[in-house]
C-alpha cells in the first residue's frame, strides 16, 4: 500500500536508523526512524555517488530526489532543520516564510541563516501546515511529492532515456511495488505546473507546495525559474511572499554540491 508520507521522508532524505548523525548544538539528537524504506537510503546515496552523478550526500541529495535528479544538484539541509523529517521540514520552512510576511518583515540577509534550535518554530498542529490527522498527512504529502517530481523535471532533462534509466535503478532498490508505480506514473506524466497548483486549497498549502518544489531543485537555469515564476503565479502567491519562501529555504539549505 502506497504511504506518501514515509515515500516523502525518502524524497527529503530522512536520517537512516542506520546512520545517525552527530547532534548539533543546542539541537536535540534526532530520533531513529522506523518504515519500509528507511535502510535504503545510505546505500542509495553510496550507490548515486557511482552510478548517477555523484550526487549521493544528506537531506534532499541523499535521498530519492537524487535519483530523480541524476547529475543535478538539490539542496542538503543544515542547522535546524537537519533534524526534522519530510514534511516536517517543509511545513516548518513554510510556515516560518508565511509568518514573517504576515508580520510585514522586509526580506534581508539577517534572517538567515538559520543554524539555532529556536530558528524553525513548528507550526502549530492540526493546521494546513501540520496536519495531524492520518488521511490529511497522507493527501499532503502526496501534493508535496508531485510537486518534487515536477520540479525536477522543469529542466527537461527527464527524457524517455533518463526515465528508463531511473527506472533500471529503481528495480535495484527495496522500493514496494506501489511506491515504484507512484514515482513512475509521475514522472511519465507531461509537465502540469496547472495539475500542481490545484492541488493547493489554502493559500498555507500553496506556500507549502512551493516550498517542496524549491527543495527540490537548485536553480540554475531559465527554464527552472520560468517554471517557479510561472507556479507561483498559479498558486496566487503574493510576490514579498515568494520572496520569503525563497529567502528562508536559502537560509535552511545549501546547494548540494557545496561540502558534498
Amino acid at each position: 500500500m502506497l504511504d506518501t508520507k514515509r515515500l516523502l521522508d525518502q524524497f527529503l532524505g530522512a536520517p537512516s536508523p542506520n546512520l545517525p548523525q552527530a547532534p548539533q548544538r543546542g539541537v536535540p539528537s534526532p530520533q531513529p526512524q522506523q518504515g519500509g524504506l528507511g535502510d535504503m537510503v545510505g546505500g542509495l546515496g553510496n550507490m548515486l555517488g557511482g552510478s548517477m552523478g555523484g550526487i549521493g550526500g544528506g537531506a534532499v541529495a541523499g535521498g530519492l530526489a537524487a535519483l530523480l535528479m541524476g547529475s543535478k544538484s538539490g539542496r542538503k539541509m543544515a542547522g535546524t532543520a537537519l533534524q526534522l523529517g519530510g514534511m516536517a521540514v517543509v511545513g516548518a520552512l513554510a510556515y516560518k516564510a508565511y509568518q514573517n510576511w504576515q508580520s510585514g518583515k522586509t526580506v534581508t540577509q539577517s534572517t538567515m541563516p538559520m543554524t539555532g534550535a529556536s530558528s524553525l518554530p513548528q507550526p502549530p498542529a492540526d493546521t494546513p501546515f501540520a496536519p495531524t490527522r492520518e488521511a490529511e498527512q497522507q493527501s499532503l504529502s502526496r501534493h508535496l511529492l508531485r510537486a518534487m517530481i515536477a520540479a525536477a523535471k522543469a529542466d527537461g532533462h527527464i527524457d524517455a532515456k533518463e526515465q528508463a534509466a531511473i527506472f533500471a535503478e529503481m528495480d535495484k532498490l527495496p522500493l514496494d511495488t506501489d511506491d515504484k508505480a507512484f514515482v513512475m506514473d509521475e514522472l511519465r506524466k507531461p509537465l502540469d505546473v496547472d495539475a500542481v497548483a490545484r492541488a493547493a486549497r489554502t493559500p498555507e498549502e500553496a506556500a507549502s507546495i512551493y516550498t517542496a518544489s524549491l527543495l527540490a531543485i537548485d536553480i540554475d537555469n531559465p527554464s527552472e525559474r520560468g517554471y517557479l515564476g510561472l507556479l507561483a503565479a498559479r498558486l496566487h502567491l503574493d510576490d514579498a511572499l515568494v520572496k520569503h519562501l525563497h529567502a528562508t529555504v536559502e537560509g535552511a539549505t545549501l546547494p548540494a554540491k557545496v561540502g558534498a
